[in-house]
């Protein structure tokens, strides 16, 4: 890719990251919509939190199939193609007449979310000058922290005002927008014409890109076990007026933006490191959420502390996947998106479970910290083969 100067390099990432609130808000605002979502489609919340799961898997299935797919292919024309994709399929949920339907466009609203990151961190690292690929992956990625300051809350309000469907009428514009975003401001970045499928396939022959899957399969499933049901815990728990709702949201998306940023410098630093202690932070403030989650100013504490923990161990779980997977590096970035919807998927599902099963809003706090206490096991496992790993070289 040939040298670009500043302000072309800032104004392509301009694009990615609006690219990247319009993925944010669809995939959270959900999540601040579920009672008016159950309400319209007549079902209970926690059918209506099916509708995240069914996001998610699209995101798992997608992630792979986009990466194996376009390795080959010039990025910013797959860029392009994923925006339409996930314009159609916004516009599609806005339309859904029942809740199947709404199911399956939330699916084909997901598919395009890891393959879109993916490329989109792979083209950061490409524009940003040596040494700082990690600040250029948290760069692109500030583009859900801050959906989660503006657009979620903003969504969550309009839904509640004018009608959940219109806040996904918005959403499809924003992707339509980013479509054209990035044909004009991104410059024409080459595939790698030499990625066969087996090059990409051979990272699943390796035993870190799986641990580092599972790492944030399981252990970033604590925050949406939590954070899926963010509503009803406001009103139902905390019991206050659902225009609190935004406020959690906004609050949540503030930190995270915070922490996005913060896991970009970190991960420069040293990207192990940063995954345990921001996993060690995950774990206990979800912890604390169980108890602090029934008064206002000690959950909104609390959920800020969640918010820069969880944000953080994205970034840099990204980089760590992109380092694992070798040469398959388009397959590595994307399947971080795949891990993290998978967790979304989990997540939401054990929490709707034991919410089914009669233990209150709080119960999906103490999951929450359970996977993350999984995820964290993982890491150590991936920690002790990685020093083995070093070893063995030395000796």
């Amino acid at each position: 890719m040939p040298a670009i100067d500043a302000r072309a390099r800032t104004l392509a990432f301009l694009a990615l990251v609006t690219g990247g609130v319009g993925i944010g808000i669809t995939e959270f605002v959900t999540m601040g919509l579920l009672p008016q979502i159950a309400e319209g489609a007549g079902v209970s919340i926690p059918m209506a939190g099916h509708t995240i799961s069914a996001y998610a898997l699209g995101v798992v299935v997608g992630s792979p199939l986009i990466a194996l797919g376009t390795a080959r292919m010039p990025r910013r024309a797959v860029l392009i193609v994923l925006m339409v994709v996930f314009t159609v399929g916004n516009a599609l949920t806005a339309l859904a007449p029942t809740y199947e339907l709404l199911i399956v466009a939330r699916f084909l609203a997901g598919l395009p979310h890891g393959g879109f990151f993916g490329l989109a961190a792979l083209v950061a690292v490409a524009l940003a000058p040596p040494g700082q690929g990690g600040r250029a992956v948290g760069t692109v990625m500030l583009g859900i922290p801050i959906a989660m300051v503006l657009g979620v809350p903003l969504g969550t309000l309009a839904g509640q005002e004018l009608g959940w469907r219109a806040t996904y009428w918005a959403v499809a514009a924003l992707g339509a927008l980013t479509a054209y975003l990035v044909r004009v401001w991104v410059p024409w970045t080459p595939g790698r014409p030499e990625q066969s499928y087996r090059t990409e396939l051979a990272a699943f022959g390796n035993l870190q890109f799986w641990l580092s899957l599972l790492v944030g399969a399981i252990g970033f499933g604590g925050m949406f076990a939590m954070y899926s049901y963010i509503a009803p815990t406001v009103t139902e728990v905390a019991g206050l007026d659902q225009r609190w709702v935004p406020v959690f949201l906004l609050v949540h998306g503030a930190v995270s933006l915070l922490g996005t940023w913060l896991g970009g410098r970190l991960s420069d630093w040293s990207v192990l490191r940063t995954l345990v202690i921001m996993g060690l932070g995950s774990a206990v403030s979800l912890l604390a959420f169980w108890q602090t989650s029934r008064w206002l100013v000690p959950a909104l504490l609390t959920l800020a502390v969640i918010g820069v923990s969880g944000s953080a161990w994205v970034v840099a779980l990204q980089l760590r996947l992109m380092a694992v997977a070798g040469s398959a590096r388009t397959l590595g970035a994307a399947m971080n998106h795949s891990s993290l919807n998978l967790a979304n998927a989990l997540g939401a599902w054990v929490g709707g479970l034991v919410i089914a099963g009669g233990y209150g809003y709080r119960a999906p706090s103490l999951v929450g910290a359970a996977l993350s206490v999984g995820g964290l096991a993982v890491l150590g496992v991936s920690l002790l083969v990685h020093r083995r790993g070093r070893a063995a070289t030395m000796g």
